[in-house]
């Protein structure tokens, strides 16, 4: 299992926000500690303004630059745009890993998935997964599905692919739930699975079911997966019921798809994470 991390992405935090450098240097420490799983360390790519421009507009990268909060949840931190910048080389790496026949992990941060063409929001600046997915289209992949199994709904990778021929995006998250997108599908491409706050575990077990059951019907030749881990039953900011064996089974499930397949951390805000995150690359190394 490749894990792609860079420890400066844990230089920046806010006091009572929960997105937080512990995220990171928690799961690093645990990964470091145990020795079920073998792991191969990789860092970030540099990242071309090119690559960006594929999912962002211009002003959206000269807004980053400047001293002025982006929302209540996205504050300007110093440097925030080289952090970004690096998120997206760690999906980048992902993916050039995933292409050489190995099984890839970005463990950055801050997330990207709610981060759309022209703002940040959300805990989000730039939207690694969408960066990486279109990298892979213009590398030659010919149908790229993004699954998304974080607690929240995807709303940035799904206003950025959109209709994008060669592309599907499948989401799994809490609705009605903050960004308040996500109801129902849109457009020819892009496939929601809604599941309500509180739903018991094996109904919402029944749901990823469906959203992995559609990903084969798309028939992909790269997966690139948002991994969210705050749909964990004690997961601080969220009302989801999934165990550490849900997430093992949804690495398990991707892997079986026999397809190359990078994941990128998203949320996850639990005590937890880091046996989350192992129980998820466990199932995906088998």
């Amino acid at each position: 299992m490749k894990i792609i991390t860079d420890i400066r992405c844990a230089e920046y935090s806010a006091a009572g926000h929960p997105e937080a450098p512990r995220r990171i240097l928690a799961t690093l420490e645990a990964l470091k500690s145990q020795q079920a799983l073998a792991v191969v360390w990789g860092e970030p790519l540099p990242v071309q303004d090119a690559s960006l421009l594929r999912a962002h507009s211009p002003q959206h990268l000269q807004r980053l630059g400047l001293p002025v909060d982006l929302d209540a949840d996205t504050p300007a931190y110093p440097q925030i745009a080289a952090h970004a910048r690096r998120a997206v080389g760690g999906a980048l790496q992902a993916l050039q890993s995933a292409r050489a026949g190995e099984m890839s992990f970005s463990l950055m941060r801050p997330p990207g998935h709610h981060a759309t063409r022209d703002r940040a929001m959300g805990f989000c600046y730039l939207n690694s997964i969408a960066v990486a997915a279109l990298e892979a289209r213009a590398a030659g992949f010919q149908r790229v599905a993004v699954f998304d199994f974080d607690v929240h709904h995807g709303n940035g990778t799904e206003e950025i692919l959109l209709d994008q021929p060669g592309f599907a995006f499948l989401s799994v998250h809490q609705f009605p739930f903050y960004p308040g997108t996500g109801r129902a599908d849109r457009g020819a491409n892009c496939f929601n699975f809604p599941v309500p706050p509180g739903t018991p575990r094996p109904v919402y077990r029944t749901i990823l079911e469906k959203a992995v059951a559609r990903l084969k019907e798309y028939r992909p030749d790269l997966v690139a997966v948002s991994a969210g881990f705050d749909a964990y039953r004690q997961d601080p900011l969220a009302d989801g019921t999934l165990e550490a064996e849900d997430f093992h089974w949804l690495g398990e499930t991707l892997r079986q798809l026999a397809v190359p397949c990078f994941s990128v951390l998203e949320g996850g805000y639990s005590g937890e994470l880091p046996q989350l995150i192992l129980a998820y690359l466990s199932g995906l190394a088998g």
